[in-house]
């Protein structure tokens, strides 16, 4: 517990030593301006991410696509879940609230911690993990996907990214957050520095090096797989076929859609979520480090704006999406009558 208020105490010196000494109170804690503009600009990517990640899946739904395609369909839900959720959190701490009681602690525990978001982010990151590798199925291992995998295989996986995003975030949320003296620490109050170190090691490995891990591997031999179906399918065009030694079938359209789609998300994530990872090892390596520094903020803006762009590519790389949308454009079309001799 002394080692706990020590870090609370140094958390209080951290954030009252700016060097941008315009702060304001909201919620017991010090801010800076450009801070509370970063929040602003947060609640305007958390509307563009619900009305994206809506319009997405709608089209899902009017292309009847999303009983097919329903991982995807699971994916822009957890997206739409996490974009919902960041405008409501950022919306509360833009309002000066002065945390006391059971109330305090609640909206503390609910709105401040991101835990919502969390729960979206995290089972996002999972259920990507899961197309990847149905993607990798499909084509690798083409005959097996279309004989073993049942649809109860497929639910579950959905449920399974739900619930990875609740259970590995709350408890740990529950156990280093908390209301002192009136002040809201999320995240932060861990039992000693060996509990920060592990639990920090664990997020980057289990939801970044792992999931590029899987990215690599199962992408590395879809694109081989493709390229050797290619040079067969020439062979066959010149007459001098040969046997496909995979016994895989020629990917159509609307699937090299899917797997061009899902690769560019996974390579926006890979990207957009870099920033933060570095952060995580760099407070391990730093403990002066804390999670109100602008570099934090600013690492966080691009994680967010990775749930804000995945609706523009499956809107332009989708092929059942990007036709639902395109209709959705109001245009007027010229008719020509037919001219009878």
């Amino acid at each position: 517990m002394a080692e706990e208020r020590s870090t609370i105490s140094h958390l209080s010196v951290a954030m009252t030593t700016k060097d941008d000494n315009r702060t304001q109170s909201v919620g017991g804690n010090l801010r800076t301006i450009d801070q509370f503009h970063m929040q602003w600009v947060v609640v305007v990517i958390g509307v563009l991410g619900t009305v994206g990640n809506a319009l997405i899946l709608y089209a899902l739904v009017a292309s009847k696509q999303h009983k097919k395609y329903v991982l995807i369909f699971n994916q822009n839900a957890l997206d739409l879940f996490s974009s919902f959720n960041l405008i409501i959190s950022f919306a509360v701490k833009l309002y000066n609230i002065q945390l006391a009681g059971a109330l305090g602690y609640w909206l503390c525990i609910a709105f401040y911690s991101d835990i919502f978001v969390w729960w979206g982010l995290i089972g996002s990151v999972v259920n990507l993990a899961i197309i990847t590798i149905d993607r990798y199925l499909k084509v690798i291992h083409h005959t097996w996907r279309k004989t073993s995998l049942r649809p109860w295989m497929i639910n579950s996986a959905m449920a399974f990214a739900w619930f990875v995003g609740i259970v590995s975030n709350t408890p740990f949320m529950l156990a280093t957050s908390g209301l002192v003296d009136g002040v809201c620490h999320t995240w932060i109050l861990y039992h000693s520095h060996a509990g920060r170190i592990g639990s920090l090691i664990w997020y980057v490995v289990s939801f970044y090096l792992i999931i590029l891990v899987i990215f690599v591997y199962c992408y590395g031999h879809i694109m081989t797989a493709i390229r050797r179906q290619a040079r067969v399918a020439a062979n066959q065009n010149t007459g001098t076929a040969i046997g496909s030694s995979t016994g895989q079938s020629q990917l159509n359209p609307i699937q090299s859609s899917v797997i061009k789609t899902m690769f560019l998300v996974s390579t926006l994530y890979a990207i957009a979520w870099l920033p933060v990872s570095v952060y995580h090892v760099s407070v391990m390596l730093d403990p002066n480090l804390t999670y109100f520094s602008s570099y934090y903020y600013a690492s966080m803006f691009v994680a967010f704006l990775y749930t804000c762009t995945n609706p523009f590519i499956y809107a332009f790389e989708f092929h059942p999406v990007k036709q639902i949308l395109r209709d959705m454009i109001p245009c007027k079309t010229m008719t020509v009558q037919p001219t009878i001799g």
